[in-house]
């Protein structure tokens, strides 16, 4: 069942939290050392309620000497959960330094007692993983396990997704699940084949919360934009399918975008020079067309000149009343001067601040620099994609521009808490470098994501219900600021335990988009994992399982997103 409604006050989930003993920050699936020494800490100050740090990576110092990103949340030690079985414990329930022992990729662990139910990150739009898995997967080989990360892959079928949206700015919040095995355990009368997990799983859901933004407008209808491209032109662009794909695609753009629009062109090898500088379309799509014309392949690849250049070229053009935007095209693979992803975006803080330019990062090329991207696009407020053919770059370009131009909500971050008196353990698959210290939910310093018209994000949960239990399961938040005007807004949507007891693998599922959002993260943990269960047992689908479930999902719904999703995953279960 799902409601959605706002928020009133600011604090009263907060209060409500406090008044039932939970507290916000405790016994999510991570580590009980450092939770132990937030206890401690709390009792010295005589605070009442302990806040515990969510796990993340990145960015500026913490007291304990690690490092932080996102509003100050650790770095997670162990990037790889096998999805969505069950925690096993896998040694002693922690050391000295609150990291559990055996705390490797694709292990997990189980903290006691889990008294943690909030749950939150930052919203994320990205797709280039799954889209460079596709690629490598193509060529013949898997991807580095390093750089699948599930929720791009599940955000890939946003599309599929039949949720609600909102008639203006903002979103709705739907939440809803369904059982991963019989009531019994069994396999079940529905389907010879629904019992993923078994007899002692037979408690286990998938719980998914899907938020939507209004459609996109019209081409016509939208703000103008102002577009600066950023074009790796270094040498290893040579490489067909990279800067030969980037010319073809800017020049289909150049035919789509309106006679107000501005586009700006930076190219950069060892150095960065403006190629052409913010240029109104109007009469001048042929000077635009002899610019793109003169981009060739030369030498190294200085990206943070690049990026910096553009930055600079984007502020001189800046046009009031627009969406000013910078768009790197690159595979990433920084060989010269700044490499570093912070220390880039430091050259182009105030820029970013002053102006509100965000970066939309599209990445090409068998040999990509995945992490460089990714964090590039995190840290300078946008997202990115992967385009590997034509037809992929005429989506992004031509189809998706929309979407990435406009933006309707800034600094976005979903807060989920689970009910105590019905969840038993949950997970969140995904979202590793988006956490989000649960306490900074409402601090509208801390950064989120930025998103745009007709978006999906989609987050999905493993959850374990207690044995008999009913009820209310969780709330859902999603909290944003106005792009114009920074005002905060919330929306909510509630599910009680009825809601989760529909077959995983039924028509209904298959209809809603769960079926696909439920494959999506089963592949990426086999890729992530690479073979390796990590010592949970059981084990999810095997990927031939997984080819079966995706290939009836795609003649079900004739989606040739889904159609796809059951080729590349059998390429992968070919690989072995």
């Amino acid at each position: 069942m799902r409601r959605s409604g706002r928020h009133q006050a600011r604090w009263e989930a907060r209060s409500e939290r406090g008044e039932r003993g939970i507290r916000p920050g405790e016994g999510r699936w991570g580590r009980p050392g450092r939770r132990r020494r937030v206890r401690a800490a709390l009792v010295a100050g005589s605070v009442a309620v302990g806040l515990l740090l969510t796990a993340c990576s990145g960015g500026s110092g913490g007291s304990d000497g690690s490092s932080y990103d996102r509003g100050g949340s650790k770095a997670k030690d162990d990037n790889g959960f096998p999805a969505p079985g069950p925690v096993q414990p896998t040694g002693p329930s922690g050391t000295d330094d609150g990291t559990a022992e055996g705390d490797r990729k694709g292990e997990l662990r189980e903290s006691a007692p889990p008294a943690d139910y909030l749950s939150t990150f930052a919203l994320d739009v990205d797709t280039a993983s799954y889209g460079y898995a596709r690629r490598t997967l193509e060529e013949g080989r898997r991807p580095d396990p390093s750089t699948v990360r599930p929720e791009e892959f599940i955000n890939s079928f946003g599309q599929e997704q039949d949720y609600e949206r909102p008639d203006g700015d903002g979103f709705t919040v739907t939440v809803d699940g369904a059982r991963t095995s019989a009531p019994d355990g069994s396999r079940g009368e529905e389907d010879a084949n629904s019992d993923t997990f078994g007899q002692e799983n037979r408690d286990w859901r998938f719980l998914r919360v899907g938020l939507a933004t209004r459609e996109a407008e019209d081409a016509g209808e939208r703000p103008p934009a102002a577009l600066t491209f950023v074009i790796d032109v270094s040498g290893s662009m040579a490489e067909p399918g990279r800067l030969d794909l980037v010319r073809q695609s800017l020049g289909v753009m150049t035919e789509r975008l309106r006679d107000d629009d501005a586009v700006a062109l930076v190219s950069f090898s060892d150095e960065a020079r403006t190629v052409l500088p913010m240029t109104r379309l109007g009469d001048n799509r042929g000077r635009i067309h002899d610019a793109i014309d003169t981009l060739e392949p030369t030498d190294s690849t200085n990206l943070g000149a690049g990026v910096t250049t553009g930055y600079r070229t984007a502020v001189d053009g800046l046009r009031e009343g627009a969406t000013n935007r910078v768009v790197l095209l690159s595979d990433a693979l920084a060989n010269t001067g700044e490499t570093d992803a912070d220390a880039i975006l430091d050259r182009i803080a105030d820029a970013r601040r002053e102006h509100g330019i965000t970066l939309f990062g599209v990445g090409v090329g068998s040999d990509y620099g995945d992490a460089l991207m990714e964090r590039l696009a995190d840290k300078g407020d946008g997202h990115t994609t992967y385009v590997s053919n034509a037809a992929d770059a005429r989506r992004v370009f031509c189809d998706q521009l929309p979407r990435n131009i406009d933006l309707t909500a800034r600094d976005a971050k979903a807060q989920v808490s689970f009910d105590p008196e019905t969840v038993d353990k949950f997970r969140l698959i995904g979202y590793d470098n988006r956490q989000v210290a649960d306490e900074d939910f409402r601090d509208d310093r801390v950064d989120g994501g930025e998103i745009g018209p007709g978006h999906t994000v989609t987050a999905l949960y493993a959850v374990r219900v207690r044995p008999g239990a009913s009820g209310h399961v969780a709330t859902a938040t999603v909290r944003w600021l106005d792009p114009e005007t920074r005002v905060p807004h919330e929306e909510t949507g509630q599910i009680e335990t009825a809601s989760l007891d529909r077959n995983l693998w039924s028509s209904e599922t298959a209809r809603s988009g769960l079926q696909v959002t439920a494959i999506a993260a089963y592949f990426a943990d086999a890729l992530r994992s690479d073979g390796d269960r990590g010592g949970a047992a059981p084990v999810p689908p095997s990927l031939r399982e997984l080819v079966s479930r995706a290939d009836a999902l795609a003649s079900a719904t004739e989606s040739k997103p889904i159609r796809q999703l059951a080729e590349t995953i059998e390429r992968a279960t070919d690989l072995g």
